[in-house]
């Protein structure tokens, strides 16, 4: 009887070591599986810390955005004036580009503030006396004109706003001119030393035209 159960038992003890074996290989294909999104997940992780940290930028960067803004703004209320009071159509075309130009510029600026966590200057930000220590004698942000100098501008019709448009302009547009190269020169954040390097170019560009339309090219 010993001998006859033998058989039968060493069988049963196999069956039962193959089915363990087998149940252990399921669990472990299982684990293997949970563990492969984790993995993938933990691996996209730095790729993301990459990208965050790739746009590194300093503090002159947030001062060129948040000064550069309402220079642009004031520049935009000259613009729009033109049409309806410049006596010159290439008066008006100029005043034309430069709404096209800087535009666009105003919403890249912004966004980079909002995406830095600096706050936007505000659209009433665009004159000097909002702005103390800021006119266009040079100090805080060169260029940008007064009130009383923009209601004056409003008030003109004719070859005299012509004259007082482009006057005023070349002005406004030394002054952006000095604060991009301060950017290109001490900025960090790369797409704000190039948006610099652009408007140095476009509005150097534009004052020759202006001093020519002037007379004094």
């Amino acid at each position: 009887m010993r001998n006859s159960r033998t058989p039968a038992h060493r069988a049963a003890v196999a069956a039962a070591t193959v089915a363990a074996a087998l149940l252990l290989a399921a669990c472990g294909g299982e684990g293997d599986g949970g563990s492969g999104p984790a993995a993938a997940t933990g691996s996209t992780s730095p790729s993301a810390g990459a990208g965050v940290t790739a746009g590194a930028h300093n503090a002159q960067d947030v001062s060129f955005a948040q000064g550069m803004i309402p220079h642009h703004r004031q520049a935009l209320e000259m613009a729009r004036l033109a049409a309806g009071r410049a006596s010159s159509a290439r008066v008006e075309d100029l005043a034309a580009r430069i709404e096209k130009a800087q535009e666009p510029e105003i919403r890249t600026m912004s966004g980079w503030l909002t995406s830095w966590g600096e706050d936007v200057p505000k659209s009433s930000d665009s004159t000097a006396e909002s702005m103390p220590g800021m006119d266009h004698s040079g100090s805080g942000m060169p260029g940008m004109m007064a009130g009383s100098d923009m209601a004056a501008l409003g008030k003109a019709s004719g070859k005299d706003f012509d004259a007082k448009f482009l006057t005023m302009m070349i002005d406004h547009h030394k002054g952006a001119v000095d604060m991009a190269t301060t950017e290109k020169n001490k900025g960090e954040y790369a797409p704000a030393t190039s948006l610099a390097g652009g408007i140095v170019a476009a509005q150097t560009a534009e004052i020759t035209e202006m001093n020519k339309l002037l007379g004094k090219g």
